[in-house]
């Protein structure tokens, strides 16, 4: 089928289309704003620093993709080399993060989430998951976000063609 040949869009298309792009970087910008003012306590009862922005997405990689160089997660996140290891060693030293031998090639390292890095992902996830509930609860009607159900099964069928 050629572009000549495609149904016209229709207008509720084109504006559930913007409306869903907006929406969508909102809540991602959102999301990640709450990330970023999460506080979990210590080990030791006291506050503990969080990962900066570079050092989340990192995190976040590694949870979603499972273990990867240094190099793979550098090119990955489009930085040098020499900040991916600034990076890595802070995460390391907070016990986020070990390395181990790869396997298919015994001059690489591969890094990975510590069972710590994992529970703070876990409850990174749970903490903003319970949030957008809590948020959905608030501001729509049951119809309403049983609607939001049914948007979501659409967009993922869309995400899925």
């Amino acid at each position: 089928m050629t572009p000549a040949d495609e149904e016209p869009l229709t207008e509720a298309a084109v504006q559930a289309a913007g409306d869903i792009w907006v929406v969508f970087g909102r809540l991602r910008r959102k999301l990640r704003a709450l990330e970023a003012a999460e506080e979990p306590m210590g080990r030791d009862g006291g506050r503990e620093r969080e990962p900066s922005p570079p050092q989340s997405s990192v995190l976040r990689r590694l949870d979603r993709n499972g273990p990867a160089s240094a190099s793979d997660l550098a090119a990955a996140e489009g930085v040098r080399p020499q900040s991916m290891a600034k990076t890595v060693i802070a995460l390391e030293e907070a016990g986020l993060l070990s390395r181990s031998p790869d396997p298919d090639d015994g001059r690489r390292q591969l890094i990975s989430l510590t069972d710590r890095g994992h529970e703070r992902r876990r409850g990174e996830r749970l903490a903003r998951q319970a949030w957008l509930a809590r948020a959905l609860q608030e501001h729509g009607t049951e119809e309403e976000v049983r609607a939001v159900i049914t948007a979501m099964a659409l967009l993922d069928k869309v995400a899925q063609a």
